[in-house]
């Protein structure tokens, strides 16, 4: 998805929208208000803020210019409940966000699914689709620094 990374921090004082460099982003409140009623106490959730096509294809200009609606496209559960899930296997974090996305029914909010076996083919029709990349994670890896995850864009995308 190409569009803007972002940790989503959900507590009872509602929801967080943050840049990789700590900006919050403030011109998104309609996301931010339905993001904050998910059924959780609290929650950190790892994502990237599209606008997406009618074919479910992210454009990119479509949301730096805030001309259609924002979606969150969740990949990553940090924290649930008052629980840190960083230490967890990504793929058990992966269940916990796909739970919690199909609990909440908001249609704001998006999974990324976990691929396994057929990366090359994946690449494959990602790269026909004119689509940015992939990243590339092992099921097992932990949410720090050890992880080794591997962003392989697609060498002819054209936004």
């Amino acid at each position: 998805m190409d569009g803007f990374r972002s940790i989503v921090y959900v507590s009872e004082d509602g929801c967080r929208l943050v840049s990789r460099r700590t900006n919050r982003f403030r011109s998104f409140n309609l996301l931010s208000e339905s993001l904050g009623d998910l059924p959780v106490m609290d929650a950190i959730l790892d994502g990237e803020l599209v606008c997406l096509d009618n074919d479910g294809r992210s454009v990119f200009n479509e949301l730096l210019f805030r001309r259609s609606r924002p979606y969150f496209y969740a990949f990553d559960l940090l924290w649930l409940n008052g629980r840190d899930l960083r230490k967890e296997p990504l793929r058990r974090r992966k269940d916990l966000l796909k739970e919690l996305i199909m609990e909440s029914r908001n249609p704001l909010l998006l999974y990324a699914d976990h691929v396994d076996q057929y990366g090359t083919d994946f690449f494959r029709m990602i790269c026909e689709r004119n689509l940015e990349g992939v990243v590339a994670k092992p099921r097992d890896s932990r949410y720090d620094s050890s992880a080794k995850w591997i962003k392989i864009k697609n060498p002819n995308y054209a936004h």
